[in-house]
């Protein structure tokens, strides 16, 4: 008996060890009791964010689910576009300008190609001002308001959506993320004069059934139906350009082909209630075509803008009602809501009560982006709990949380979503602006809150099962992933020739086949890992070098 308790204890402390390891120089026969992979991230953890990085970049990451386009482009992309425009640079404000390009307005042409040693200082600035990248705080002017700022300054640009698309889905190819879902507002002109033609007559505020079933019949009567076909245009020309740009089909095609996008419909909810109304409802309306014509553009409904404006705080619950009247009208169309992008002292305490609440319960958001002030609202338990068991999944954008609000680390509710079995993902909100990309997200998770390995798997396959792609699932049970669909059961998951009842499935799922797309990726780095380990193990028959 004390002979086994002494291998008991024995066999304790090492494994113990072997989890606890402060360093990668951990002995062969620590490393052993863990597996290769879990080894490898362990090592790469431990080498600081430099080291984990070049471990992540390559780890098959899924989707990106929060994605604005304006907000993903870099600055330097959108001062060559403004030279190729034709418009001028107004030094002062830092933004870009309609000619004549009279002094003091400059060519933004001035500054590319042979760039003088003066432009390039008011280059630098712009670069600053169209970013996060160098700012510090100042009293008046805090992160939040140089985050939103960057929008405005951009403006007067030609359409470039293609070439913005094909930047993103590079960037995404090359940290092997492998479908992005891409926020676009596209075009409501009409919509919006439509809306100001009959607001007079209409009170909105009511918020009953009754009233919006009416303006959105007298919205249709007004044609708004018209402008479907230019917003879904809008989608497709985007594609066909970013396409040729990859030059997909050929043999020369980019990587970023392997990348599959998919667009979401913004509404902006700092405008008058009769205006977000009818753009609201073209969106529905567009969705619900593209999704009718399965033209792979338009997959869903959001809403964006500053959650603490003004006017976003007023109408927030008419707002909400807005869109659980339309979604009962279009019960198809996939809705994701930013809710809770909020933190104490930012609105007065009873507006962090009800976003997150409101936007699942009367908007009937599947997915929440942010919702950062969770532990704020009336009764948080019982929200965390109605979210795990609604399954609505919450989009975790930390570096954007950071920037605009000043939460991260321990502030964060990321770690209380994990630990309340609420599904969660991560994803990059405005990469350019952040000056991010989706692998420092997993950086920046894993360092702030100790994630393991099958933490990340977890992660990406949450991404991906909460992605508004159609079909059935791979897995039967909504954010359990031991076991895939019967018709599956027996094939080694993500295989290239899988079994015939399988390969139907997949063949009648565009969610099934990219999450089989995901498991394959998963094995083909688990197996790259597990090369690189076995190379640098040891040779069995020499002692290990001291």
């Amino acid at each position: 008996m004390h002979h086994r308790i002494v291998l008991l204890v024995s066999f304790t402390t090492l494994l113990v060890s072997a989890l606890c390891a402060q360093s990668p120089g951990a002995s062969a026969a620590t490393q052993g009791y863990l597996s290769k992979k879990d080894s490898a991230f362990q090592s790469a953890s431990q080498q600081g964010t430099a080291g984990l990085r070049a471990f992540l970049v390559d780890f098959p990451k899924g989707a990106n689910l929060h994605v604005h386009l304006s907000g993903a482009v870099y600055a330097e992309t959108f001062i060559r576009d403004a030279a190729e425009d034709g418009l001028c640079v107004d030094p002062t404000a830092l933004s870009f300008a309609q000619p004549p390009c009279t002094a003091p307005l400059i060519p933004a042409v001035q500054f590319s190609g042979n760039m003088s040693a003066a432009n390039q200082a008011i280059y630098d600035k712009l670069i600053d001002a169209f970013s996060m990248r160098s700012f510090v705080p100042s009293t008046g002017w805090s992160g939040h308001d140089q985050f939103f700022a960057t929008f405005a300054r951009s403006r007067g640009l030609k359409s470039h959506t293609g070439e913005w698309v094909d930047e993103v889905a590079s960037r995404a190819a090359e940290q092997n993320n492998q479908y992005l879902e891409l926020m676009m507002t596209p075009t409501f002109s009409h919509a919006a004069q439509a809306a100001e033609q009959l607001a007079q007559g209409t009170n909105l505020e009511q918020a009953s059934e009754q009233v919006f079933a009416q303006f959105r019949q007298q919205l249709l009567d007004n044609g708004i139906r018209n402008e479907v076909q230019a917003d879904r245009d809008e989608a497709t020309q985007a594609e066909a350009d970013r396409k040729k740009r990859e030059q997909c089909g050929t043999p020369q095609a980019a990587p970023a082909c392997q990348v599959e996008t998919r667009y979401l419909y913004q509404a902006l909810r700092a405008n008058p209630p009769a205006e977000v109304f009818a753009q609201l409802l073209l969106g529905f309306e567009t969705v619900q075509a593209s999704l009718a014509a399965k033209d792979d553009t338009w997959v869903g409904i959001n809403l964006v803008q500053p959650e603490d404006g003004y006017v976003s705080m007023r109408d927030y619950t008419l707002h909400m009602k807005m869109i659980g009247y339309l979604h009962s009208v279009y019960p198809a169309v996939p809705i994701a809501l930013h809710a809770g992008e909020l933190a104490f002292g930012l609105v007065p305490p009873e507006g962090l009560r009800f976003h997150i609440r409101q936007a699942v319960e009367l908007g009937g958001a599947q997915r929440i982006g942010h919702g950062v002030d969770v532990m704020d609202e009336d009764n948080p338990r019982e929200l965390l709990k109605e979210l795990a068991d609604k399954h609505v999944m919450v989009e975790i954008n930390l570096s954007s949380n950071e920037g605009i609000l000043g939460v991260k680390g321990a502030q964060h509710p990321f770690p209380t979503y994990m630990a309340e079995k609420v599904p969660v993902a991560l994803s990059t909100d405005d990469e350019g602006v952040s000056r991010i990309d989706l692998t420092n997200e997993y950086v920046r998770a894993v360092m702030d809150y100790k994630l393991t390995y099958a933490n990340l798997v977890k992660l990406a396959r949450t991404g991906m099962e909460h992605s508004f792609l159609p079909g059935e699932s791979l897995w039967p049970y909504a954010d359990h992933y031991q076991a895939p669909v019967k018709a599956c059961e027996q094939d080694t998951l993500g295989a290239s020739t899988p079994s015939a009842e399988c390969k139907s499935f997949l063949d009648a799922s565009e969610k099934a086949t990219a999450q089989w797309e995901l498991e394959r990726r998963i094995a083909a780095f688990e197996a790259k890992i597990t090369s690189a380990a076995k190379s640098k193990a040891p040779n069995a028959s020499q002692p290990a070098s001291q």
